[in-house]
């Protein structure tokens, strides 16, 4: 039985995470372009943080919400060892997000700040994809390359960056996984 049991974990372990729902990576993205066209009317940068701030909130959520109703049709649960490990390698970029945000708000250049979130976004998603099916991968590298060209562009343009990583990425991709990798 020792033996059974080492070899069962010895198989979860060597597992990927595959409970990443692509309907919700699109409906994310829906999120995220509502967003973008939102925060692009406001002026002030208090504002413009908030609604960007609400939508990363609900875009989370929904991204939970799909990500455990996926795992729990395949009959698996959401933290496999996996799921564990991608949960893992993406959650420190997205604190380090946060807190980098408080720390350049008050600079208040809205490219570098729009640089940054994709950037780590990025580099979460490719940490956490490489638990995960080869997709993951492409969409951490896309949104590496938005994130460098946002940090170079002029604040106006942050919107119009973020729309393309967190809007058209996430729906294009979120499509193909859905198409592929069911849901």
């Amino acid at each position: 039985m020792d033996n059974l049991r080492y070899i069962r974990s010895t198989m979860e372990r060597a597992g990927s995470f595959t409970a990443v729902p692509g309907k919700g990576g699109m409906v994310m993205g829906a999120i995220a372009l509502a967003a973008a066209w939102l925060a692009h009317g406001q002026v002030e940068l208090g504002r413009w943080l908030g609604v960007w701030v609400a939508a990363a909130v609900g875009a989370s959520l929904i991204g939970v919400v799909m990500m455990n109703a996926k795992a729990s049709a395949a009959g698996t649960p959401l933290l496999t060892a996996p799921g564990r490990k991608f949960i893992l390698s993406f959650v420190p970029a997205v604190i380090a997000g946060v807190l980098l945000t408080v720390a350049l708000l008050p600079a208040g250049n809205r490219a570098h700040l729009a640089g940054m979130w994709l950037l780590l976004y990025g580099a979460g998603v490719l940490a956490g994809g490489a638990h995960s099916i080869r997709i993951i991968q492409l969409l951490g590298a896309l949104f590496l390359v938005m994130g460098a060209g946002a940090l170079f562009t002029p604040p106006v343009m942050a919107d119009a960056w973020l729309a393309g990583g967190f809007g058209g990425l996430q729906i294009v991709i979120g499509a193909q996984i859905a198409r592929r990798y069911g849901g």
